[in-house]
């Protein structure tokens, strides 16, 4: 490459560059700006209640299934335990036989 080309090549860059500049620092340019970062607060916003609204029902849930698994062991734990009206009635016979004695 000559050294005409690479000025060439340099100048061009500057001046592109600066136009760049002019047309990003523009009032057009602003107002783009501007409504891009207007969309992104609403898209933020939006995401915002979307994932509240998913944490309140995530909670709604958990807090349901705790309970379903509350009544479950209850449930559990009433068939484990045998009726205790038999060893009652037993207790209380020994008690009067020990007394009568």
């Amino acid at each position: 490459m000559s050294a005409w080309s690479k000025a060439g090549l340099f100048i061009g860059g500057v001046l592109f560059g600066t136009a760049g500049v002019k047309i990003l620092g523009s009032k057009d340019a602003k107002k783009a700006y501007t409504h891009t970062v207007a969309a992104a607060l609403r898209a933020k916003e939006s995401v915002m209640t979307t994932a509240t609204t998913i944490r309140e029902n995530a909670d709604d849930i958990l807090a349901d299934a705790k309970e379903i698994n509350e009544k479950r062991a209850a449930a559990e734990n009433a068939e484990d335990i045998p009726d205790a009206s038999d060893a009652v009635g037993r207790y209380e016979g020994q008690e009067a036989e020990a007394a009568a004695v």
